[in-house]
């Protein structure tokens, strides 16, 4: 074998060790900062929509979108019932206000506000246990109405926000 065969080799086995410690780490860590500690699996509860002004479907649309963002951001598994780590709540608000006014009176803008009472159970972690609320919002024009396309665009964001903002209070420690 030459100097060169015997690097090329050398360096092969570094690359294949590093690697292995690299995916024996993310069993602790990952990529999104999540530490689900020893938890394997989580549980997501149907979160009902409480709120005075009720829009259908949209608990079903959070509770289905909070489940995806667990599944895709850790490595934990979905289960119906005696989970590790479990999310329940329900939808406390769901509004529209206007919000900027123009030169005669009328609204340039309206914000639909939507928040969510989240409890989160660690039954590994008690200490981690939490009850909060999570609050965001969408502005769209007036004249606009908050259906079909505005209604979508406005569901997507407050959900995306609230279910990382969740996320994040849950398994980052932020």
């Amino acid at each position: 074998m030459t100097c060169k065969q015997i690097l090329n080799r050398v360096k092969l086995f570094l690359g294949v060790v590093s690697l292995s410690f690299l995916m024996y780490s993310c069993k602790y860590y990952s990529f999104t900062g999540a530490d689900v500690g020893d938890a394997k699996t989580y549980q997501v509860n149907f979160f009902q929509n409480m709120a005075p002004l009720v829009d259908p479907g949209i608990d079903r649309d959070f509770t289905l979108m909070l489940q995806d963002l667990i599944q895709n951001q850790t490595n934990l598994v979905l289960k119906n019932s005696n989970a590790d780590l479990i999310y329940e709540g329900e939808i406390i608000q769901y509004f529209v206000a206007p919000m900027t006014a123009t030169s005669d009176s009328r609204a340039a803008e309206n914000r639909l506000t939507i928040g969510v009472n989240v409890r989160f159970i660690n039954n590994l972690e008690p200490e981690k246990d939490f009850e909060r609320k999570f609050t965001f919002y969408f502005d769209y024009p007036a004249n606009a109405q908050l259906v079909g396309g505005v209604r979508d665009a406005a569901l997507e964001e407050i959900f995306t926000r609230l279910t990382q903002d969740i996320f994040n209070a849950s398994l980052t420690n932020w």
